[in-house]
């Protein structure tokens, strides 16, 4: 048995405001005492209790909203006197729960009638916030400014995000809790994750926690509902106060509502854009109060969901989605015609609701009318529906009938000796009646999914053969593809190869129309002095005996390149920049003249190049000349110290033999 406290509240006086509160505890009044609000908030807290039992919210004023936000988790806030309009006073209600009353003027009995009728489910749970909760995920502190470490901490920070965020949200995956998930990604994570998850914070129990201090974040917020919403804390005491319905909804950007009585009559149909949770509940607030809320999808959405949960009400959803054909049918056997598609859709989700529900519902007309209850059908039924069988719910519905008298006599009545066999009779015939319900509809389930059965049989087969030849088409088509891309591919080279062609024809064309009129020289044009560049030219325009080659860049190049040009046969070298020294002295060992461009007023465009033949005649003349006379200097030259050198050899011979005669004649005086 699940333990029980609950807090009734009311206020002793204003300035400051002062609250009498009186504990209930597993069926037992225990202790009382006096708070300011900011001490009675603080209690709450430690406490925790299931239940703040209240006769009027007005009570609080402007410190409500401040009052709701500060209830821990799993703390209702309960208006006993019933919902704004609609309110009894505590004393009346005392007497109809056959409680007994004292000083009406003293908070601290207001406090505990309260608490007392918390405790037989009676009121309404005060909601302040939707069935929504946002969960944000972010870095706990600053990774500071600048260097390396501070890098390296930014990026662990934002993985550590991701990985709280990739948790959170495979646990709400797991739990089956739909949900909105916004990130923000950083340094190859997340800087900050936002879930909006469709849950209320009781859900959330256990899957979710807050985190602070550490370097991930979690923090949790409910939303607030714009108006507070108040829910019967009873399924039962919503029925019997207020008519009930079944209701349909269609959500989206416009949202659809549809409400039926228990006898299948429509009693509204509504369409609105931007329609939010809170208008939503508040439009079916008025009509009645809903037994059933439908849906024509499977599975349901979370905004149906959350409606149904609001009013505590049972989740229709059919087996699978309905179909457009389904839906129309529907409609007709209706004979109505709706504003637009969304009211269409919610009406046929109530009203098949209802069909589901039909047999059971005639059923329970039958049996009231043997029992003289047909006034109170629509209030059986909607017990029946909450989970009541018939037995117990026309039970309650009796026992509420009994005059105001009787109600109001203090002393109880035993029981009659035979009551508990009565009782006990009744027991059994609620539950035979129950299997055998169970058993009716259990067989016409078990023929529906025969059909279901058969008809899917069927559509595999038919299914098997499309999705055969679907292969085969695929198959072929697949082969076909890559027969064209391979194909695009070829014809993509192709083009390459006529494009390169096409530009070296044309500057072999250019080079031998300037050839041929004689005026000019081409020259073959290499970027650089290299085997590279030299087997390109070789390739593209040829590289004969004779030519004339520009480098613009020579800079690197070597003796083996230098002798593979004079091996070529080339008339002359001429560069941009100046020659390496050991490609000079090869080339000039060769005789193959090198000038620069400004020398000869090489004329240049793009790959082309030219130069005055005359005046590359001139030159190459000019400095094979040069060279000639260089060489004819330095054989005189040679020519001159080897003669030099044999006079200066002949007088010291000379000198050696005057030295030789002169020691002879010394020695012989």
């Amino acid at each position: 048995m699940r333990l029980i406290l609950i807090f009734g509240v009311d206020v002793i006086g204003e300035n400051p405001k002062r609250f009498a509160v009186v504990g209930w505890f597993n069926g037992k009044l225990e202790g009382k005492g006096e708070f300011t609000l900011h001490r009675l908030i603080r209690f709450i807290q430690i406490k925790r209790p299931d239940i703040v039992a209240i006769d009027s919210v007005t009570e609080l004023g402007e410190d409500l909203r401040k009052f709701l936000r500060s209830l821990p988790p799993g703390t209702k806030l309960v208006q006993v006197t019933g919902k704004p309009g609609e309110q009894k006073s505590l004393q009346s209600l005392a007497k109809e729960h056959g409680i007994k009353t004292a000083d009406r003027f003293d908070p601290y009995e207001e406090a505990r009638l309260s608490a007392l009728l918390a405790s037989k489910g009676v009121g309404y749970e005060v909601l302040a916030f939707e069935d929504e909760v946002i969960i944000k995920v972010a870095r706990g502190r600053s990774p500071g400014k600048g260097g390396w470490s501070q890098d390296r901490y930014r990026k662990r920070v934002h993985n550590l995000v991701r990985d709280k965020v990739r948790e959170i949200e495979e646990r709400l995956r797991r739990a089956g809790i739909p949900f909105d998930l916004e990130t923000e990604e950083r340094d190859y994570g997340l800087a900050r994750g936002e879930f909006r998850v469709y849950a209320s914070r009781e859900e959330l129990a256990g899957l979710v926690s807050p985190m602070h201090g550490g370097d991930v974040e979690v923090r949790i917020y409910p939303v607030e509902r714009a108006e507070l919403g108040f829910a019967p804390l009873r399924g039962e005491e919503a029925i019997r106060e207020r008519r009930s319905i079944i209701v349909g909804i269609d959500p989206g950007i416009t949202v659809g509502i549809a409400a039926i009585d228990l006898n299948g009559r429509i009693i509204a149909l509504h369409s609105e854009r931007n329609m939010p949770v809170g208008e939503v509940f508040r439009f079916i607030s008025e009509i009645g109060h809903p037994v059933i809320v439908a849906t024509d999808v499977s599975p349901a959405p979370g905004f149906v969901e959350k409606i149904a949960r609001s009013f505590k009400a049972q989740l229709f959803v059919p087996r699978e989605s309905f179909r457009v054909e389904e839906k129309s049918e529907l409609l007709r056997n209706l004979g109505i015609t709706v504003e637009d598609d969304h009211q269409g859709d919610a009406l046929a989700a109530a009203y098949k609701a209802y069909l589901r529900l039909k047999p059971k519902l005639e059923h329970i007309d039958a049996r009231l009318k043997e029992a003289g209850l047909s006034k109170k059908a629509d209030e059986v039924k909607a017990l029946v529906i909450q989970g009541y069988n018939l037995g117990e719910a026309m039970q309650m519905v009796s026992l509420r009938e009994r005059p105001k008298v009787e109600e109001e006599r203090g002393d109880e009545r035993k029981a009659p000796d035979l009551e508990p066999y009565l009782r006990r009779i009744r027991e059994l015939e609620r539950r035979i009646e129950m299997l055998e319900n169970e058993n009716r509809e259990l067989k016409e389930i078990i023929r529906e999914q025969r059909e279901t059965i058969g008809k899917l049989e069927r559509k595999i087969a038919d299914y098997d053969e499309e999705v055969r030849k679907k292969v085969l088409r695929e198959k072929e088509l697949e082969a076909k593809v890559k027969r064209i891309e391979a194909l695009e591919r070829q014809l993509r080279e192709a083009k390459a190869i006529i494009e390169r062609l096409g530009r070296d024809l044309v500057q072999v064309k250019r080079m031998n129309v300037v050839e041929a009129r004689g005026s000019a020289v081409p020259l073959k044009v290499m970027e650089v002095l290299s085997w590279h560049e030299l087997e390109r030219i070789e390739r593209e325009v040829g590289l004969r005996k004779g030519d004339v080659l520009f480098v613009i860049n020579p800079a690197g190049a070597g003796r083996a390149i230098a002798e593979k040009l004079v091996e070529k046969g080339i008339r002359a070298l001429i560069t941009e920049k100046p020659i390496p020294e050991p490609v000079k002295a090869v080339l000039r060992g060769a005789h193959v003249p090198f000038f620069t461009g400004e020398e000869l007023d090489v004329k240049r465009v793009d790959d082309f190049a030219v130069v005055e033949r005359k005046t590359l005649e001139d030159a190459i003349e000019k400095l094979l000349r040069k060279w000639e006379e260089d060489r004819e200097r330095e054989a005189e030259k040679f020519l001159k110290l080897i003669e030099e050198y044999r006079i200066e050899r002949a007088k010291e011979l000379e000198r050696k033999a005057l030295e030789e005669t002169e020691r002879k004649r010394t020695k012989e005086v």
